[in-house]
């Protein structure tokens, strides 16, 4: 049996604790590819903003009448002829279909990487205990899902086109690339260091495999640990091309604004920010009152500023803002990449609140979320911040409530999102205008 190159999109959680934020973990969905790049988030100006069309056919149908199951397989067997048929003809024996083989050469073996389609009700013990009897080692299992069926070279591809068109989708890309790990980012010190690891490189932790460090285009490090599956040279490589392109690419954000007309006010352009707009949204923290920012960054006012640089990252997140025809920063909405419940925030300036701009914002963050795959957001505010409160509310979404340490933690489910949400007083404009 011919060996072919193929990989598995295995589901993952995204994990991003940078300094001085704190991260609430509840419980995990599976997630999916987005479906594009998200722009602004816009509200579809009817019900046909849904995608339609008849469906596809199903993949894991079952095939002769025969229910079956997709499995994710990785084991090690003997770099030698002969190895790989006998675990062939174990399958085989079960009555497991192979779909797709991708091999990693190691310095005492090969990883063999395997999507099996096996009869329902056969178990990863079984599994395991048939590969094991063919000589493999080191034996690993996962379900499998019908998103694992696109082929390596069309999934390359659409990773490194998605972080081309946006670096917020780095991590996203990362995690799809690598399957369920844990990946943290830490930005350059101010004095020029860097936040972990050797300055300037790159490495796989050779004793135990299961964590990588990858130097940021900023002089960042972004740790990627795995520890249930350690990382083969090959995942290694690809991770550190794709952390590489980002880097050649440079700054860069989606050119895309869309029109907001706020009641007795006038026409607002919301769009997606960057690190060029970090002295406008300086001067939109002078113009906010001390209790505005308190209730928004949960700590010293004098502190506020100190985030804006990580915050306008698009590594870490999307950041929406809301500005006036003079270029003022009125509101700014922050998604930050934590897994599946990425956390959203936001601010108004004080004398724009109460009109439904933070309505709208945290409208755009959610589908955003729900289109890069996210299963939930989480807000972190005060029983006291009604306004936060009022806005998490009328997505209308499945919501849960938790208490931290004297914070309230706010968690929005959000698949399926609603095509239209209640209006909070901004309406969307039916304009959309392409620029920088």
């Amino acid at each position: 049996m011919n060996r072919e190159n193929s990989e598995r999109p295995a589901p993952s959680w995204l994990r991003l604790t940078p300094s001085g934020f704190r991260a609430w973990w509840t419980g995990r969905h599976e997630p999916r590819p987005p479906a594009g790049d998200t722009d602004t988030g816009a509200r579809p100006s009817s019900s046909t903003g849904r995608r339609t069309g008849q469906p596809g056919p199903d993949p894991l149908a079952p095939a002769g009448g025969t229910p079956s199951e997709l499995w994710r397989m990785r084991a090690t067997v003997r770099d030698e002829p002969g190895s790989l048929a006998a675990l062939c003809t174990r399958l085989a024996g079960l009555g497991v279909d192979i779909v797709s083989l991708q091999t990693h050469p190691l310095a005492d073996g090969v990883v063999d990487e395997f999507l099996l389609r096996a009869p329902a009700g056969l178990t990863a013990a079984g599994l395991t205990a048939a590969v094991e009897g063919a000589g493999g080692r080191d034996v690993w299992t996962e379900r499998g899902d019908a998103h694992d069926l696109v082929d390596a070279p069309t999934r390359a591809v659409a990773l490194a086109t998605r972080t081309a068109l946006d670096p917020a989708e780095l991590p996203l890309a990362l995690r799809q690339l690598l399957g369920r790990c844990a990946i943290r980012q830490v930005p350059a010190r101010p004095d020029g260091g860097y936040g972990e690891g050797p300055a300037g490189t790159a490495e796989l932790d050779e004793a135990s495999g299961t964590v990588m460090r990858l130097r940021t285009p900023e002089g960042g490090v972004i740790t990627v640990d795995r520890p249930h599956l350690p990382f083969t040279p090959a995942e290694f490589a690809r991770a550190r091309a794709l952390v590489e392109l980002d880097g050649r690419l440079g700054p860069r954000l989606p050119r895309s604004e869309d029109l907001l007309t706020v009641p007795g006010a006038g026409h607002f352009t919301v769009r997606r920010a960057g690190p060029r707009d970090l002295e406008a949204a300086k001067a939109l923290h002078a113009r906010c009152s001390a209790e505005t920012l308190r209730r928004r960054y949960h700590g010293p006012v004098g502190d506020a500023d100190r985030y804006l640089r990580h915050l306008l990252s698009p590594n870490f997140g999307r950041t929406l803002v809301v500005e006036t025809g003079r270029g003022h920063v009125v509101g700014l909405g922050h998604l930050l990449w934590d897994g599946d419940e990425t956390e959203v925030a936001l601010l108004v300036e004080d004398a724009w609140q109460r009109r439904g701009i933070g309505g709208e914002l945290l409208y755009r963050l959610v589908r955003m979320a729900a289109e890069a795959g996210c299963g939930a957001v989480y807000a972190v505010t005060q029983a006291s911040n009604t306004a936060m409160l009022a806005a998490m509310r009328g997505l209308e979404l499945p919501l849960e409530y938790q208490v931290e340490e004297g914070t309230l933690v706010i968690t929005a489910r959000v698949e399926p999102l609603p095509t239209t949400l209640p209006q909070c007083g901004a309406v969307p404009g039916q304009g959309h205008v392409d620029g920088s």
